[in-house]
């Protein structure tokens, strides 16, 4: 059955091989309207990016890392871990329940895991990079010159917003409260955690309490 997602889908002329239409509907049938909404347009920022930028990469595993990038925030991909990973997990049994080969499935995994972790994901391959940089476009708005004249408010248009910075934060932090584990120290969910819910731990609290008598050197 052709959803109303993928029809307006296709519009943009997006991968729709079985396991990106399948990943279509998982997305939009398990995530807030805001976060699906954000997958879409972080695919579709990624690749107007990567045209800009000269970058081959295989659109189908970005278009499969952006769609699924945020499981993790969802019941369906929610465990103990931080939500990146726990999404990256989601996704690595979602594409092995599709039969999809382990490396290219091992290549969304790295791409979700690390796709708020700057400085590292785009040292990990063609599509980790274009993936990342994508996502980064939609919640912070970095390198969006790169995009062409009015091609954001198009996407916008299409896939709205939401208020998405601010409700996927409330989201994390739902996470963080109801289980510590997912907000390991210095981590973004950490972050996000001491931002709504307050508390937080410095490095200066860990090495504090870490038994070996270090000392506050002094200036």
């Amino acid at each position: 059955m052709t959803t109303p997602q993928a029809i307006q889908l296709s519009e943009w002329n997006v991968p729709d091989t079985e396991v990106c239409s399948a990943a279509t509907r998982l997305v939009f049938d398990v995530s807030p309207r805001y976060i699906a909404n954000h997958t879409v347009r972080s695919y579709l920022f990624a690749r107007e990016l990567a045209t800009a930028k000269g970058q081959d990469y295989d659109d189908e595993l970005v278009f499969l890392t952006c769609l699924l990038h945020d499981l993790g925030v969802t019941d369906y991909g929610d465990g103990d871990q931080r939500f990146e990973v726990d999404g990256a997990d989601a996704a690595l049994r979602f594409l092995r329940e599709h039969d999809i080969p382990e490396q290219r499935a091992r290549t969304v995994w790295e791409g979700i895991a690390l796709h708020t972790s700057l400085g590292l994901a785009h040292r990990f391959g063609a599509e980790q990079a274009v993936t990342f940089f994508g996502i980064s476009l939609d919640i912070d708005g970095s390198e969006k010159h790169l995009l062409p004249q009015g091609f954001a408010d198009r996407v916008h248009a299409a896939f709205p917003r939401y208020d998405l910075g601010y409700a996927i934060a409330d989201l994390i932090a739902r996470g963080t409260a109801a289980d510590p584990r997912k907000a390991p120290p210095f981590t973004f969910p950490a972050h996000v955690h001491e931002l709504i819910n307050g508390g937080g731990v410095t490095f200066f609290d860990v090495v504090g309490n870490c038994g070996w008598g270090d000392e506050l050197v002094e200036k």
